[in-house]
């Protein structure tokens, strides 16, 4: 268009500061209104807080009756919350279970069925799986994990996985003053950085997650916080001077020794709920506390029969709390039978995030259960625990609990059927008397095996090609 007037030339300069204006003004607007979804979600997503100890035995807390160890933080916790009695972790052992919180589906479906051994590259935790603290980390989280990884190490540790900080051990287990693992190799990691830093390492997890807090201010933040203790080596907060090597003393102990370890693990989860309500943070912080397994040798499973790598009650059945103040009535008791990725389902419903389409969640959303809206939900779970490639003294056996009953079988042929709600320590097999039921559970156990196998990596063989390249 053609402007040759001076009353042209004035209007066509009018429109185009009007025009000017009203996109500064929308691209405000937009902005600002991002800002405004933004700080709504800060507000009304909460924080999660996820502790997890290690090879803690189900009877080792004041709260579930354990008579000689102090536990005062978890049992106020405890008051303040919901105490689960019928929590299970998802495998016998450390990893799978650990596999299956990253994931929130049964650790069988990427194929590690065992706990990851001492600096073996490439197994754990495949980086192109999506885990858990990434879907929360693309909902808007502020993501860190402090301790015991056992996931994976180099290109399978926590960074690469969603977590914007990592504080802790990449492998099992570690020296807890001079932080190596049991093959001697150094294990103490500052994001993707080796770090040497003096210290009780169940107290260095602790400080770490409580600096955390602080550094996420206002932004909504998910913590991991996996412990080590009270996992071997059994070395107390007062043991600096005693000598634990590798090849001495790595797995001695007793009873004494372990429970020093619990009570440190107790002081240290205080110290992290502090934190939280230091920051008056409570109303808008849901922390859950279990363990990974069943206890080991110095553990109390009371009153269940088993222990760590057994899927008897006492390898499987865990100590589980959940607080939310304000949310969730205090000192109140839940039967909801729930497992460990049933956690990873709830956060993801609390953050509003979702899994991937090829990836649906294998547990349950928890919060009608903690909030008592609705009556437990009857449950079907299992269980499978698998030769190790690495270890040669494990005993292969499957697991199906539906409802009050539950279903055990292994390789050599034997069957076992126990009715939790008569006896809990299954210690009366009522195959015989109740062919039917234990016939029942074998099919659906049989189907859930043909679901989640073959598994989406073929773990197994390699690290069967990994041992025998070492045995050469």
């Amino acid at each position: 268009m053609r402007l040759t007037g001076p009353s042209q030339l004035l209007g066509h300069l009018l429109h185009r500061i009007a025009t000017f204006i009203l996109i500064t003004l929308t691209a405000t607007t937009s902005i600002s209104a991002e800002k405004n979804r933004k700080e709504s979600q800060t507000r009304s997503v909460p924080n999660i807080v996820f502790i997890l100890a290690d090879d803690l035995g189900y009877g080792d807390l004041g709260c579930y009756g354990c008579p000689d160890i102090r536990t005062p933080r978890l049992d106020r916790l405890a008051a303040e919350g919901v105490r689960f009695t019928d929590a299970y972790s998802n495998g016998s052992v450390c990893s799978p279970t650990r596999a299956a919180f990253m994931t929130g589906r049964y650790q069988q479906r990427i194929g590690l069925e065992w706990a990851v051994f001492y600096d073996v590259p490439e197994e754990g935790l495949p980086p192109q799986e999506t885990s858990l603290a990434t879907m929360l980390h693309k909902a808007g989280y502020f993501t860190a994990m402090s301790g015991k990884w056992h996931l994976g190490y180099g290109d399978w540790n926590p960074t690469r996985h969603g977590f914007d900080r990592f504080f802790g051990m990449l492998g099992g287990n570690v020296h807890y003053f001079e932080h190596y693992g049991r093959s001697g190799t150094p294990d103490l990691w500052l994001d993707e950085r080796p770090i040497q830093r003096p210290g009780y390492i169940t107290d260095l997890i602790a400080e770490y997650a409580v600096r955390f807090i602080g550094e996420a201010g206002q932004r909504p933040f998910f913590l991991y916080v996996p412990f080590n203790a009270p996992h071997f080596p059994f070395q107390a907060p007062g043991d600096a001077n005693r000598e634990v090597t590798p090849k001495k003393d790595w797995q001695t102990g007793d009873r004494s020794v372990y429970a020093a370890m619990v009570e440190s693990l107790d002081t240290n989860v205080g110290r992290i709920v502090d934190a939280i309500d230091d920051r008056e943070l409570g109303n808008n912080t849901l922390v859950v506390f279990m363990s990974d397994n069943g206890g080991d040798v110095h553990a109390r499973n009371a009153p269940f029969s088993g222990g760590k790598g057994t899927l008897r009650e006492g390898g499987i059945r865990s100590p589980c709390i959940a607080r939310w103040t304000g949310r969730l009535s205090a000192g109140k008791e839940t039967p909801q039978v729930a497992v460990t990725m049933d956690f990873s389902a709830t956060f993801l419903a609390l953050a509003g995030a979702t899994a991937a389409a090829d990836r649906p969640p294998d547990g349950i959303n928890l919060m009608p259960a903690l909030e008592r809206r609705e009556r437990p939900e009857e449950r079907t779970l299992f269980w499978r625990r698998a030769l190790d490639p690495w270890r040669k003294n494990v005993v292969p056996q499957r697991a199906i609990r539906q409802g009050h009953w539950k279903y055990v079988d292994y390789p050599d042929g034997r069957q076992e059927l126990f009715d939790l709600a008569a006896d809990a320590a299954e210690t009366v097999n009522l195959r015989d008397a109740q062919p039917e039921i234990a016939a029942a559970l074998l099919r659906q156990l049989n189907s859930w095996e043909a679901h989640v196998d073959p598994p989406l990596y073929n773990q197994r063989e390699a690290a069967e090609k990994k041992r025998a390249s070492r045995l050469k």
